[in-house]
Parts: structure tokens; C-alpha cells; sequence
């Protein structure tokens, strides 16, 4: 797929940020600096980190401390299983009875770049031309989609064959709706910025109540891997969810080997792996959801122009993936066709 796909924001330069500590409450003048082996503070994740202290003034040194995201490392750090992302290197120098503080913020991107993976057209079904399409996803052979638009947002069950509607509810005219999951016979939907996201009974679509999202900005995709949930908020950011408190617990940060890959919008877990698709593309990125590398890439672009074209025709948006059958589904917003692929790892 072209590579315009993962067109990264640009990286602002980041510098080391110093700062001193001691009896005084007057900050102390610097005496100390982090140098590192990285190049322009980006490092890969196969690298080995390489630390010291640059000392400005010739202090006589008696320690120091270096740790990375408030974790103790060494000076000399592998970095092979270390997430991807921004990093706070600290060391703290102890001298002549004293103690400093320095600071340096560093990028670990990805070793490998994200390969181009193939599909084959398997079949297409008719699907809901007026649906804003957010989420999509299986659940005991049933497809649920969650559509979006303030007047317009929808929770639904689908015979997705001939595009039968089981089950319907009509959110609020206040919310907007995003991505959902399915686990354990609950269904979460996400609203857009009123933060929080919506519980269902699976069975009935009886509310069981609703919860507020953390830290995250905004409610935008949603899965699981059956044990917890995936969130994102538009940003590069993957939120872990805690499935019984639903409390963001921590996140990974989706990288390929040149930079962050912003706009992270719908998630669907496919065989241990997270599929995402980018807002206002019709890419979907194959995520690590334990470091967040991106391992490859689908242009999913040739579908759309299979699509009836119409004046509120948008993008891609809505992935669910049938374990029984090994095959994703991919639609978009106002699309009236939901195609069933099977994916084409390269060799």
C-alpha cells in the first residue's frame, strides 16, 4: 500500500530537560547533563542503551542512578522487549554531599518496518447505506454494530447475511457513538467526548449501567482479547482496560521503525494481534499489543470504490473478525456493502 498510509507527524526535537535538588528551594545551576548513543534521542528497540553523565563543572562524583519511566536500568540496557514510544531517562548524580537530577526524553521506535499484507475477496453482503459505521464485532455468531452521529447513534444485532436487524436501540441524542466489544455477555460502547462509555445486557440490550473513561481523551475504537479491554482516544495511545473496574491500567503507543502512527481509531483483535484502522484512511494497521509495534499494513482502499457512491459516502471504518471462519469484515461509513476477506500474510 502506499506508503502516504503511515505518513508519521513529524518529530519534534526534544532536548534534555535539567533540573536540581537539595536543601535549598532555589533550583541549583546545572551541573549535569545525560548523554546517550542515540541518534537525535531516537533509538531502536533491538539497540542496546547506552548511558553517562556529562559532568560541566568537574564535580567529584560518588554515584549515580539511571531509570527509564521511573524503572532502574543500567548504563548499558538492552532495549529488545521494551515497549515503543517516549521514555523520561533520569539519572541522579549523588556528588560531594549533594544530589542532581537530570533529565533527558528519548523515542524507541520499531526494528523492522510494517510489512504489506494482501486479502482476497471472499464474499459481499448488503449492509445499511444510512449507518455512520463505528464498530463492528462477532459475538457467538451474531454481528453488533455501533454507529454514530449526535440524532443518529445506534446499537444494533445483525444477521449480517441479508442485513436483518435483531436487535436495535437508539442512544440518546447527546451522545455519539463509537467503537464496542463484547465480553463475557456485556456490550461496551463508547461515546465520542462525553466520557463515558455505555454497558449492555448482550442478550436483551437492558442498560447495566455505564463508567468514565481515565485519562484518555476521547472514546474511539474498543476490543478485547478476552480477558481485558483496548481503547483509543485518537491519539497513538492503546489504553488497557481492567474488564471487571474497567480503569485504564496503562497503554502501549503504536510505532513502526520511523515514528508514531497517530489517529488510532477502530480495534479489532484478530489471533493475538490488535487490527486498527487510521481516521480518515482506508488503511488498517496489524498492532504487537505488547509493545505496540506496528508489524503490517492492509490497503483496504480498492474496497470503497466497490461501494454505491453517494454525497455522504466516508471512509473505512468497522472491522470484525469470525474465529469461525478465519475471515475479517470490513465496511465504512454510510457504505452499503459489508465484505468478508480473508487476510494474505507476505512470506
Amino acid at each position: 500500500m502506499p506508503m502516504s498510509f503511515f505518513k508519521l507527524l513529524k518529530i519534534i526535537a526534544l532536548g534534555a530537560i535539567i533540573y536540581s535538588c537539595g536543601n535549598s528551594s532555589k533550583a541549583l545551576k546545572s551541573n549535569f547533563s545525560i548523554q546517550s548513543n542515540t541518534a537525535k534521542n531516537i533509538i531502536s528497540n533491538d539497540d542496546t542503551l547506552k548511558l553517562s553523565v556529562l559532568n560541566t563543572n568537574n564535580k567529584k562524583i560518588d554515584s549515580v542512578a539511571f531509570s527509564m519511566n521511573n524503572r532502574r536500568i543500567s548504563d548499558d540496557t538492552a532495549l529488545k522487549g521494551t515497549a515503543l514510544g517516549e521514555k523520561i531517562l533520569k539519572a541522579t548524580v549523588f556528588f560531594e554531599g549533594k544530589k542532581e537530577i537530570a533529565l533527558l526524553k528519548i523515542i524507541v521506535v520499531n526494528s523492522n518496518t510494517p510489512k504489506l499484507y494482501n486479502y482476497e475477496l471472499v464474499n459481499t453482503y448488503p449492509h445499511d447505506i444510512n449507518s455512520y459505521t463505528q464498530g463492528l464485532e462477532f459475538y457467538k455468531g451474531i454481528l453488533y454494530e455501533s454507529t454514530g452521529q449526535y440524532g443518529e447513534s445506534k446499537l444494533r444485532a445483525l444477521d449480517y447475511k441479508n442485513n436483518t436487524v435483531l436487535k436495535n436501540i437508539d442512544l440518546s441524542s447527546s451522545y455519539f457513538g463509537e467503537g464496542l466489544t463484547v465480553l463475557n455477555d456485556k456490550i461496551y460502547q463508547l461515546t465520542w467526548k462525553e466520557g463515558r462509555g455505555l454497558i449492555y445486557d448482550v442478550n436483551s440490550f437492558e442498560s447495566l449501567g455505564n463508567f468514565k473513561y481515565g485519562q484518555s481523551k476521547e472514546g474511539w475504537g474498543l476490543c478485547n482479547d478476552g480477558t481485558q479491554l483496548y481503547k483509543t482516544d485518537g491519539s497513538e495511545n492503546i489504553w488497557i482496560l481492567n474488564a471487571e473496574t474497567l480503569e485504564e491500567e496503562r497503554f502501549v503507543q503504536a510505532y513502526t521503525n520511523k515514528g508514531r502512527l497517530t489517529n488510532l481509531n477502530e480495534l479489532e483483535w484478530v489471533e493475538g494481534k490488535i487490527y486498527a484502522n487510521r481516521y480518515q484512511k482506508n488503511g488498517v494497521a496489524i498492532i504487537n499489543p505488547i509493545n505496540g509495534a506496528i508489524e503490517a499494513v492492509i490497503d483496504f482502499k480498492a474496497l470503497k470504490n466497490k461501494v454505491t457512491a453517494h454525497p455522504d459516502l466516508d471512509v473505512l471504518n468497522g472491522m470484525a473478525y469470525n474465529s469461525e471462519t478465519k475471515t475479517l469484515f470490513v465496511t465504512g461509513k454510510r457504505w452499503d456493502k459489508l465484505f468478508e476477506v480473508r487476510i494474505i500474510p507476505s512470506k
